[in-house]
């Protein structure tokens, strides 16, 4: 069973809403979050960014960062940017990209569901990356932004959701990216406890995106227990702030690789050795866009090819064998260019498809990279297999779009 939760959420005025929603910390680096809350001392990067109110260059672990977020997040609540809601409510949070519409209900997951493998993944965590979201929340003593989830469709959930949309949003508003956000309050008691009820039959939930987040703020909970001897396990740290979508309504979009060089082969040899096990095609001087499973693009030297797995190298059985991250990993990345780990290796790059096939070509043709592979996405019942078999991922297996947008809604641990 999944156990969920009610939350008092810490939210914007809806007139400032604009002002404080920022993008997630980790899709853009320090300088763009410094241009982007540039003359705006209510965006939300001044808690989840603070190094911006630092001089450039400067670290963004060092410990006075971390303090800055403390101070910037208590200095919102202060000034009145942020304001707890009076009770404990769900949210709807839904998102608009390309006309179509995902609805996703906020809530307080469970802990104990994380440490059990009842919330399950689908990728490793790297250690660094878990400790420095896990200082983020201790000094914060707070969930600033949400980790994102999948569940099996629920013709109930959806029905209540329906209902709920009926009414006014909260906020409703487009981001500069083009994307649709919109957001109710479910403050109706029977609501609420039917969303718990629901949710309690379902025998697990998914990490879609987020898997460093949801690992601090679980393992932060669980410090905060181990170290209460009146620990009773009601408590609001036994909780995290997750949004939760529908699988049905997900999209996963391409996660493509670049390589900065040929391990020393000519592009004619490069080409020779994947027809070992791949039909090689030539399609012209652009990237085409891969048309299957199976398929991928590569582009060197100014040229593009089709290129798609031979059937006796493919092992469909096996859900991580199956995946062509996998199989380009294995057959092009290892056995040809000599990159056997893709969390440490530095020759090889990764470009989410948002970006576009063209930043692929701009990064090649500019020579900073050698060869670029453009690859057909994972899909959610590949991920969820994968998460159901104990299985994890190669890196950069999955990129969601459209993101979740932060500071729409805080959860605080106590």
């Amino acid at each position: 069973m999944a156990t969920i939760k009610p939350f008092r959420g810490i939210r914007p005025p809806k007139e400032i809403v604009l002002e404080v929603a920022s993008r997630p910390y980790d899709v853009l680096n320090s300088e763009e979050a410094r241009n982007e809350a540039a003359g705006n001392e209510k965006s939300l990067y001044h808690i989840i960014k603070p190094e911006i109110d630092f001089p450039v260059g400067k670290d963004e672990h060092d410990s006075d960062v971390y303090e800055k977020a403390s101070e910037n997040f208590q200095k919102f609540q202060d000034k009145g940017w942020l304001i707890q809601d009076d009770k404990e409510m769900y949210y709807v949070y839904a998102q608009t990209m390309n006309g179509k519409t995902q609805y996703g209900l906020v809530v307080g997951a469970s802990v104990a569901d994380y440490m059990s493998g009842n919330i399950k993944k689908h990728e490793l965590t790297r250690r660094d990356k878990e400790e420095d979201r896990m200082k983020h929340v201790r000094v914060n003593d707070a969930n600033i932004e949400p980790v994102f989830f999948a569940y099996q469709d629920n013709k109930d959930i959806d029905e209540l959701v329906l209902r709920i949309i009926t009414k006014t949003p909260e906020y409703d508003f487009v981001s500069v990216d083009g994307v649709g956000h919109h957001f109710w309050l479910i403050d109706d008691d029977k609501d609420i406890s039917r969303i718990t009820e629901i949710f309690a039959e379902f025998p697990c939930m998914y990490i879609a995106d987020g898997h460093h987040r949801s690992a601090a703020a679980a393992l932060v909970g669980a410090e905060k227990a181990k170290n209460n001897p009146n620990h009773t396990g009601t408590e609001e740290y036994n909780y995290f702030m997750a949004v939760c979508f529908p699988a049905s309504q997900l999209t996963i979009i391409d996660y493509n690789r670049v390589v900065t060089d040929l391990d020393g082969l000519t592009p004619s040899e490069f080409l020779k050795l994947l027809e070992v096990n791949f039909m090689v095609e030539s399609t012209g001087s652009e990237i085409q866009k891969p048309k299957a499973l199976h398929n991928f693009s590569v582009y060197l030297d100014g040229k593009s090819y089709s290129v798609t797995a031979k059937p006796e190298i493919l092992n469909d059985e096996d859900p991580i064998d199956q995946l062509d991250v996998t199989i380009t990993s294995n057959l092009v990345l290892d056995e040809i260019l000599g990159i056997k780990d893709l969390r440490s290796d530095k020759r090889v790059d990764f470009v989410g498809g948002i970006r576009g096939l063209g930043e692929l070509k701009k990064r090649v043709d500019s020579g900073e990279m050698a060869l670029a592979i453009a690859l057909y996405p994972t899909s959610m019942n590949q991920l969820m297999t994968i998460a159901d078999t104990g299985n994890i991922m190669p890196p950069k297996s999955t990129w969601f779009e459209p993101k979740l947008r932060s500071g729409l809604v805080i959860h605080k641990l106590k």
